[in-house]
């Protein structure tokens, strides 16, 4: 195993890593090719099959749209909207979503029912998996922004995309590489946000 002394150097470094890219974490809405390679989009899925998860349920369904496919879910969404009577700009505007970005995840909470795992719970873990992926994309220098909107709870999106009555999305992850490189977002000190019982 080496010098365990390296060793705890080593775990140490990469623990501060960590830290750095849980505290600089922010969005990159401003996407361009390339996409992730394939080995890059296993450690983002990989990533994602590490959020909490009780009762090992996986309530998660990764639908990956590059390419074609992300043509195809621009279809989806303005099919969806010409059923709700959107005008045509929106139209027009939900077509070209997906193009914002060379790779587009739709993450689905694939819930179960389960006597100690209340659905809003498999929301959860499906929503902790988006965040692990966005990270796992920031952790090899990609980019990426969590999406939601009106679309991600449209009933015919969902049918369009095979969905299940009982699923729900949770997020459009667009990926891609970083087309500028913006400042770093003042960090927000949590401990305004928490107290003591």
């Amino acid at each position: 195993m080496g010098n365990p002394f390296f060793v705890k150097m080593f775990i140490r470094d990469n623990h501060l890593d960590a830290l750095e890219l849980l505290l600089t974490r922010q969005s990159t809405p401003r996407l361009t090719q390339p996409a992730p390679s394939p080995i890059e989009l296993q450690h983002i899925l990989d990533a994602a099959t590490r959020a909490p998860d009780h009762a090992g349920l996986t309530p998660w369904e990764f639908i990956i749209a590059e390419d074609d496919g992300l043509a195809r879910l621009g279809d989806i969404f303005v099919s969806a909207l010409k059923a709700k009577g959107a005008d045509e700009d929106l139209i027009v505007k939900a077509k070209n979503m997906p193009l914002r970005a060379p790779m587009v995840i739709t993450v689905v909470a694939k819930v179960t029912e389960h006597p100690k795992v209340p659905e809003l719970e498999q929301h959860l873990a499906a929503g902790c998996a988006v965040m692990a992926m966005q990270q796992a994309a920031f952790a090899q220098g990609l980019g990426g922004i969590w999406r939601t909107g009106e679309l991600a709870f449209d009933a015919n999106v969902h049918q369009l995309l095979g969905l299940e009555q009982q699923d729900q999305i949770v997020g459009f992850l667009y990926l891609g590489t970083p087309a500028l490189s913006a400042p770093t977002k003042t960090l927000k000190d949590g401990m305004t946000f928490a107290r003591y019982l």
